[in-house]
C-alpha cells in the first residue's frame, strides 16, 4: 500500500474514534480535554528520572548547544530532561496553558526558548529550523500524518524522533464503553499503521519498544474521575464507574507500551 492509502486508512480509522453525536451532546464537560497540571506533574517526574529510548535519540542526535523542535510540547516531557544540552528550545503546541507551564520551567532551567502556540504543520513556517524534532504522544490527535511527519522532516537538519503508545490511548476504556454505552469502539489506529506510513514516505524508520514509565492512574476514584469525563457522563456516577471497573477485571489498569519511531533527516 502506497503512502497516499497508508494516509488515508490512518485518517478514517482516526475518524471512527468520534464520540456518538447523542452522548455527545449530554457531555457535562469536554471529553477530549487534558490538565494542565497532571501534564506538568509528568514533565516534573521525566525530569527528574530522565530515561528511555525517546530521550536517548533526540540526545544522541543533538549537537551541544542545538535547537530542538518539540511538536506538540505539552509542558515539556520530550525536551526539558535534556535542557542542560538544549541551545535552544522551540516548543509548539495548540495549549497556551500547557505552553505557560513549559515555559515556567524553562524559565526556571535557564533555557532559551521559543513559545509558538497552533496546530502543527499549520503554524511550521512559524517555528523555523532546528537539528532534531520530538513529537511525543501526539501523533494519535494528527488525522493527516503524512503532512506532519513531512513537515517535521522537512524543519530539521538532523533527525525526527516520535513517541506513541501501540494503540490509541483510550483504548484502555474500551470495555467500559461497552458496558457504560452499549458503544463498541475503535481498534485501530496502532502504532504499526504510523511505522507503516513513515517507512511509505521514505524515511528510514527504526523502531524501539518498552513499557510506560508510568501509572496511568494512583487510585481507583482517579480512574472513575476520568472514565466519568471522557465517556461523558455525570460526575455523580464515579462510584458506580470504579465498582464496574472492579467488577470487570480492569483494575489496577495494565501500564501501556510506548513505541519510539525515529529517522535521520533525507538529506543525511
Amino acid at each position: 500500500m502506497d503512502a497516499e492509502a497508508l494516509n488515508e486508512r490512518w485518517r478514517q480509522h482516526l475518524a471512527s474514534w468520534a464520540i456518538p453525536p447523542e452522548i455527545l451532546a449530554v457531555a457535562p464537560s469536554d471529553p477530549w480535554g487534558h490538565s494542565p497540571a497532571r501534564f506538568a506533574a509528568r514533565t516534573d517526574r521525566a525530569v527528574a528520572e530522565a530515561e528511555g529510548p525517546t530521550l536517548a535519540r533526540v540526545e544522541e542526535a543533538l549537537p551541544d548547544g542545538g535547537t530542538l523542535l518539540d511538536v506538540g510540547a505539552g509542558a515539556g516531557a520530550a525536551s526539558l530532561p535534556l535542557a542542560q544540552r538544549i541551545g535552544r528550545l522551540i516548543a509548539v503546541d495548540t495549549s497556551p496553558a500547557m505552553l505557560a507551564e513549559l515555559g515556567l520551567r524553562a524559565e526556571k532551567a535557564g533555557l532559551e526558548t521559543t513559545i509558538v502556540e497552533g496546530s502543527w504543520p499549520e503554524v511550521a513556517d512559524r517555528a523555523g529550523s532546528a537539528d532534531v524534532a520530538v513529537a511525543a504522544h501526539v501523533v494519535y490527535n494528527v488525522p493527516d500524518l503524512a503532512a506532519f511527519f513531512v513537515a517535521l522532516d522537512d524543519h530539521v537538519t538532523g533527525r525526527v524522533v516520535v513517541e506513541l503508545p501501540d494503540r490509541h490511548p483510550m483504548s484502555w476504556m474500551n470495555l467500559l464503553w461497552e458496558h457504560l454505552h452499549g458503544v463498541r469502539r475503535p481498534v485501530r489506529p496502532i502504532a504499526e499503521d504510523a511505522v507503516a506510513l513513515a517507512a511509505a514516505l521514505g524515511f528510514e524508520v527504526r523502531v524501539e519498544e518498552r513499557e510506560s514509565p508510568i501509572e496511568r492512574f494512583d487510585t481507583i476514584e482517579e480512574l472513575a474521575t476520568s472514565v466519568c469525563r471522557r465517556a461523558c457522563l455525570d460526575p455523580s456516577r464515579e462510584e458506580e464507574v470504579a465498582r464496574t471497573a472492579m467488577e470487570l477485571g480492569m483494575w489496577p489498569v495494565p501500564r501501556d507500551r510506548w513505541v519510539t519511531l525515529w529517522w535521520n533527516h533525507r538529506g543525511r
